[in-house]
């Protein structure tokens, strides 16, 4: 059974609520690149860049299968803005494991938003700190950002990298106010062009030492709730593949509302009436059905499960991968199908399809939505060592 708390039914209404502020705002954000202020205060003000942090700091902190719901229900209206959310929210995760005053100075109140992207860089142990230098990229939402992080190495005063308990290099995750990096606009890109994933550097850049986090390593989280047995990579799998089923639930809507009783040129028939695109749309509302309650019901089990266990097995780590990716591969089949079935109606603006058919295969260019995952899945599944970790911190 798919789970959706009370809370998650309210920040439901609300993205409802925003609906049509959103749909009016898509032209603008796929041209500018950017979420409009006026957009941008609205959600804010909503609480909607809250959902996943602690309650003790003013978040809503959302159960993982309301959290998906929520930003599927955004993806819909626009998957730039979904994708905004998702990024940003589960960024705020870290918020459980920081010092109290350290999360109040970059999250609150209600003012904070975390972005940040992958490296290469450094960070050289000094005194109280780090010396932090590298350059980072795909920064999704670092445009609404007050804040931003930077995943990587630590590197000895001896010149040596620092080890885990494991033996193994450890990595962390510097915090520093957005103003402290170079940013540069490097997102000209096909599809979600809306979340402005620019790219930044940093050269040697003082970051006191509670600033920072150890990555990919066990910890215990300075708050009390329940979901942060999610690690924010679960989190990110799972809600991305929300949005993915946002875009495909908006295609099939749109197509079966503006498609059905339009005729292709030199047909006698209206697509409604066509035997081959009736399979087509019956078949592909059943492959979204299923992805979505194999998505939907996976976590909501798990998240039932890890609430009384307070831990994930490696059994629902590898439903959650195969779900996720499922997923999204499922609903990049379901938008590629009803785009070509709506003929040359699909490649036209004022359409809803040409955005989301580039939003869409955007997506499952992410790591997220990589074939790639079910490798390691059938890997795991066959008692095999697998070649890459599921999932990072």
């Amino acid at each position: 059974m798919i789970h959706l708390s009370d809370k998650g039914r309210d920040y439901i209404q609300r993205v409802r609520d925003l609906g049509l502020m959103i749909d009016a705002a898509a032209d603008t954000i796929d041209a500018t690149r950017d979420l409009p202020p006026q957009l941008f205060a609205a959600l804010r003000a909503c609480g909607l860049f809250r959902l996943v942090q602690p309650t003790e700091y003013g978040g809503a902190e959302l159960d993982p299968p309301s959290l998906v719901q929520v930003i599927e229900a955004v993806a819909q209206h626009d998957a730039s803005t979904a994708w905004c959310l998702g990024q940003t929210n589960i960024c705020a995760m870290t918020s459980a494991y920081l010092e109290p005053a350290v999360a109040q100075d970059i999250f609150g109140p209600d003012t904070g938003i975390l972005a940040w992207g992958p490296g290469p860089g450094e960070a050289r142990v000094v005194a109280g700190g780090f010396e932090v230098s590298g350059k980072f990229d795909f920064a999704s939402g670092s445009r609404l950002a007050s804040f931003l992080g930077a995943h990587v190495p630590v590197i000895e005063p001896d010149g040596t990298r620092r080890l885990g308990a494991n033996g193994k290099p450890m990595t962390y995750t510097m915090f520093f106010p957005k103003r402290a990096a170079l940013v540069r606009d490097t997102w000209q890109v096909m599809g979600l062009r809306g979340t402005g994933s620019d790219s930044y550097t940093l050269t040697n850049l003082f970051v006191p030492e509670a600033y920072s986090l150890p990555r990919y390593t066990a910890r215990q989280p300075r708050v009390s709730g329940k979901l942060y047995v999610f690690t924010p990579s679960t989190l990110y799998a799972s809600s991305f593949a929300g949005i993915a089923l946002g875009i495909a639930r908006a295609v099939m809507d749109a197509f079966v509302k503006d498609v059905k009783d339009t005729t292709p040129r030199g047909a006698s028939r209206t697509r409604g009436e066509n035997h081959v695109i009736q399979s087509q749309v019956a078949q592909n509302e059943a492959r979204l059905r299923s992805a979505r309650m194999f998505l939907l019901g996976s976590v909501s089990d798990i998240w039932d499960e890890a609430q009384n266990t307070g831990e994930l097995t490696e059994e629902q780590l590898v439903t959650i991968r195969m779900a996720s990716t499922w997923a999204i591969q499922c609903a990049r089949e379901v938008v590629a199908q009803l785009y070509g079935a709506a003929g040359a109606l699909a490649i036209f603006n004022s359409r809803p399809f040409e955005r989301r058919f580039r939003d869409i295969h955007t997506v499952t260019q992410q790591i997220q939505g990589h074939p790639a995952h079910f490798e390691t899945v059938g890997q795991i599944l066959l008692g095999r060592e697998p070649d890459r970790p599921m999932f990072t911190f």
